[in-house]
């Protein structure tokens, strides 16, 4: 038996990245994952690859992810985990150079996504009396980083409202927390190196930040994120868990 057997689990921004490597995991692991995202050829071969099913959904928009949340009840009867994992980079400028429009891009994806994703799942968790909330943060929402100003703010705001929402809702049993990873090998990254000045030294910059030597690797924050949404974290919730190899302890 997995540790996920016979659950339903719904990955936002699954298609690639991280949440294609927790989407593989967790299906490993028993669960039946829905594959949420706006990529739908990406979405839909990874549904098929892991067995599970690809649902569209756009988390800018709050009736695509109310839809979202609404077919995956009436296709698998019930969701057990959701993580809100869909986020983009953005552009990196210092605050008075940035745009409004990236601000507002931003924000929309990695916040109003959460939230959206969030308000409409908690309705089905609190009558099925119980359900787990993961959300996709980072190591800056919890140690200030300059130029990205848009991508700080949503992710220090995916921490303190899954903090809100942890506490509204222990009493059904519903637990919520936030990963906070620093630099990983994903597509997103690739995007933010390729857009700075000097690509190579800003690869071997990250390579650098943390304590420990090296890059996350997208395992380490999938196997991260198995623990916080299985019974091994059963009396754990309102947590932001560093997975950054000590970059936040400095």
């Amino acid at each position: 038996m997995g540790k996920l057997q016979d659950r339903i689990a719904i990955i936002t921004g699954a298609a690639s990245g991280l949440g294609k490597g927790m989407a593989e995991l967790f299906a490993s692991e028993g669960a039946t994952v829905v594959v949420a995202d706006i990529e739908e050829d990406g979405g839909q071969e990874l549904a098929q690859s892991i067995g599970g099913s690809y649902l569209h959904c756009d988390v800018t928009d709050a009736a695509s992810v109310e839809g979202m949340i609404q077919a995956a009840v009436d296709r698998h009867g019930r969701i057990d985990i959701l993580v809100n994992n869909a986020g983009i980079d953005g552009e990196q400028a210092n605050t008075a150079e940035s745009s409004l429009e990236n601000w507002r891009r931003v924000m929309s994806i990695n916040l109003d996504g959460v939230y959206f994703g969030m308000k409409y799942v908690l309705p089905v968790m609190v009558s099925q009396k119980g359900g787990v909330i993961l959300n996709t943060a980072s190591s800056v929402a919890l140690n200030a980083m300059g130029a990205i100003p848009a991508y700080s703010a949503s992710k220090a705001g995916v921490v303190q409202l899954s903090k809100a929402v942890a506490i509204e809702n222990a009493m059904h049993g519903i637990r919520v927390n936030a990963i906070c990873p620093s630099v990983v090998e994903t597509p997103l990254l690739k995007h933010f190196i390729e857009s700075t000045p000097d690509p190579e030294g800003a690869r071997r910059g990250l390579a650098a930040l943390n304590p420990m030597p090296g890059m996350v690797t997208v395992d380490a924050v999938a196997r991260a994120a198995l623990f916080l949404v299985s019974d091994d974290s059963a009396f754990i919730t309102a947590v932001a868990l560093a997975i950054d190899g000590g970059y936040t302890a400095r």
